[in-house]
């Protein structure tokens, strides 16, 4: 009999366990609440914050990291809000998030020593590079025939080896970057790629 830990999530290609897989179903269902009937733009990351708070759809806690991000590229300010009400704006907006790798990257760290980490380190986004580049079919067809958006903004740092690959799967829709790249809304700079996509997005700034 097959251990549920040598099984392969269907939503990210790694190596599950009950918990993986409850919260992947979980976060689904949050998710699909707030999916628009016609999507505007799909924002399209690389991979599921491991951090909840991080997560735009979770039902509870502020927003922060990914999350408020995304919040400020489509204008909408959570002050004084409740969070159905923020996310409800967000989907009558048109915008939706999804990742390739529908759960978080799970990293593997061997060491302490800073060689030894940055080897790690190396070595964990070449596995993710490998679980997106496999992942990469699943969210064409998905985004073809489901999702259907208008328009597919990149998001993440890890999504800029795959741009060649993301633009030769024929989604239907423009991709949208910023200067032939992502818009890196995971990286040191955020501020100044949230600024660039709004423009790109021709949101205004009031």
């Amino acid at each position: 009999m097959t251990s549920p830990l040598n099984l392969l999530c269907d939503g990210c290609g790694q190596i599950s366990s009950p918990a993986h897989i409850e919260q992947r179903l979980q976060r689904l269902e949050w998710t699909t609440r707030y999916r628009p009937v016609h999507i505007q733009t799909l924002l399209l990351s690389a991979e599921s914050p491991k951090v909840e708070q991080d997560f735009l759809y979770s039902p509870s806690c502020e927003f922060q990291g990914e999350a408020a991000k995304l919040l400020e590229v489509a204008g909408i300010s959570a002050a004084s809000k409740t969070r159905e009400t923020v996310l409800t704006e967000f989907q009558r907006a048109g915008f939706f998030l999804t990742h390739i790798l529908e759960c978080a990257f799970e990293r593997e760290s061997r060491g302490n020593s800073n060689v030894q980490e940055r080897g790690d380190s190396k070595d964990s986004e070449l596995r993710e590079r490998r679980l997106l580049e496999q992942r990469l079919p699943t969210i064409a067809v998905r985004i073809r025939r489901s999702l259907k958006p208008k328009r597919v903004v990149l998001i993440s740092r890890m999504l800029e080896p795959l741009v060649e690959k993301i633009r030769a799967m024929q989604l239907g829709c423009p991709i949208v970057l910023h200067e032939g790249m992502p818009f890196i809304l995971d990286g040191s700079n955020a501020g100044e790629a949230v600024a660039h996509l709004r423009e790109a997005l021709a949101i205004r700034t009031d």
